[in-house]
């Protein structure tokens, strides 16, 4: 019997993610063509897969057996082409990850000045991406490990967390509240405040810690990057809230960065890599070097609440 490869991955993705509509983005694919991949998979196996509702999709008997088999077999098909991409790549000088830009911003050219010193000729090539983008590519197999936000973790990749960094509000000098030590979110009702992006994982976190709070704060601008919200500090038009080292990718001059408490929001930065994929030496020693600049890099502020 021939092996179904696409409507393995169409039940896959459709059990993971609780939906063919969910599924049918992740895979770039219409729910009519991911509705037909499964249709055919159901009648080569002779039973169905899916419960389907108006409300919910859930698995049958039949669906539950299978999804751990399917699993393990991405999983043994993904060791071993990374075996074959292995092998072709240890002639190969260059070693490839995704980073966050805040922290490629900040860490990456010490680091690499650092891995030139160890390793003269093994180039580096960085996707400084969002968080999303950097699983997938760590996920594809373009990026052989990533540096990103710590949150829910993909079954196939296997997350390191590193070190809390803290969010910290940004003010121009000149405006009221940059001469305080530390700031309560109450303090900030209002003020006006920029916002990030629903799209990022930045926004989720602060969104999360503050709960039903936030709906009391006046964000009155929203933006999609951390360099436009900054550069809105910088005007003197409000204030921002992003990750610590965020300053470190513009010229801070006439800003100041101020702790934030009750709630003191952090995000986990951590590194991201394939399970059950043996690295390269040379990745592992750059993962080192990494690892340890951030350590050194997010310094906990006295007055953070624990």
């Amino acid at each position: 019997m021939r092996v179904d490869v696409l409507g393995l991955q169409a039940f896959v993705s459709i059990a993971e993610r609780g939906s063919f509509r969910a599924a049918a983005s992740h895979l770039n694919l219409s729910q009519t063509a991911l509705s037909h991949r499964i249709r055919k998979l159901e009648e080569s196996l002779g039973t169905p897969l899916f419960l389907r509702t108006t409300r919910q999709v859930s698995l049958t008997a039949a669906g539950t057996t299978l999804l751990p088999r399917a699993r393990r077999i991405f999983e043994d098909l993904g060791f071993a082409i990374n075996e074959v991409r292995v092998d072709l790549r240890e002639g190969d000088e260059q070693v490839s990850l995704g980073c966050l830009p805040t922290v490629a911003a900040h860490c990456m050219p010490a680091v690499i000045a650092a891995f030139a010193a160890r390793h003269p000729g093994v180039g580096v090539r960085i996707h400084d991406n969002s968080a999303s983008e950097i699983a997938d590519k760590v996920q594809s197999g373009e990026a052989e490990f990533g540096v990103t936000i710590v949150a829910a973790n993909r079954w196939d990749l296997e997350l390191k967390p590193v070190v809390k960094e803290p969010f910290v509000l940004v003010s121009h000098r000149s405006m009221p509240l940059a001469q305080e030590a530390s700031l309560t979110w109450a303090q900030l009702q209002d003020e006006p405040l920029v916002r990030i992006s629903a799209e990022t994982g930045n926004r989720i976190l602060i969104d999360d810690a503050l709960g039903a709070r936030r709906e009391s704060l006046t964000w009155r601008y929203e933006v999609q990057r951390v360099v436009t919200a900054v550069s809105l500090v910088r005007s003197r038009i409000g204030y921002a809230v992003v990750p610590q080292l965020s300053l470190d990718i513009v010229d801070a001059g006439e800003l100041v960065a101020i702790p934030l408490r009750s709630p003191a929001v952090t995000r986990t930065l951590g590194i991201i890599t394939r399970k059950s994929v043996p690295l390269r030496p040379v990745t592992r020693d750059l993962i080192t070097l990494l690892s340890q600049a951030l350590k050194r890099s997010v310094v906990p502020r006295r007055d953070e609440e624990k």
